[in-house]
C-alpha cells in the first residue's frame, strides 16, 4: 500500500476580471476628462432591452457640448490597437444609446462622440472620433 498524501493547495492571489480592467480605465479616463474640465453626467448609460447600446461616460464639456465617450483599453498595440477597436458596429450601438439618451432632454444640445484609448504608451482622447451618421 501507498502512503496517504495530500496536495495542500497554495493560496493565490484572486485574478483580475475584464470587468475590473475596464471599471479600471474607465476611473482613469473619467480622472482625465475631469482635469480638462468636463462634467459627469452618466456611467454606464444602456438602453432598455437587449441589442441595445451602452455609452461608458457621458459628460458636459465646458461650452455645453454633450460628450458620449467610449472608453477601450489594450494591452498591447496589435491588431490597430484600442481607438481601431472601436468597430463601425460599436459605433452604430453608441449612437443608438445616445440617440436614445437625448430624448430624455426638452432641448438637443450640440454633441460629439469622443474615444479614449488606453495603451501601454499611454492615454489618448480623440475628440470627434465618429460622427452620428
Amino acid at each position: 500500500m501507498f502512503p496517504s498524501t495530500k496536495t495542500i493547495a497554495k493560496p493565490q492571489s484572486p485574478a483580475i476580471t475584464t470587468k475590473q480592467t475596464g471599471d479600471a480605465a474607465e476611473a482613469q479616463a473619467l480622472r482625465h476628462l475631469q482635469q480638462a474640465g468636463l462634467r459627469l453626467l452618466e456611467r454606464n448609460y444602456r438602453t432598455p432591452g437587449r441589442g441595445g447600446g451602452e455609452i461608458d461616460l457621458i459628460m458636459r464639456a465646458p461650452d455645453g457640448t454633450l460628450v458620449f465617450v467610449e472608453v477601450r483599453q489594450r494591452a498591447s498595440a496589435r491588431q490597430g490597437g484600442a481607438a481601431a477597436s472601436v468597430s463601425a458596429l460599436k459605433q452604430r450601438r453608441i449612437i443608438f444609446a445616445a440617440r436614445h439618451y437625448l430624448m430624455r432632454l426638452p432641448q438637443t444640445p450640440p454633441c460629439r462622440f469622443d474615444v479614449v484609448a488606453i495603451e501601454p504608451q499611454g492615454l489618448v482622447w480623440l475628440q470627434g472620433a465618429f460622427d452620428a451618421q
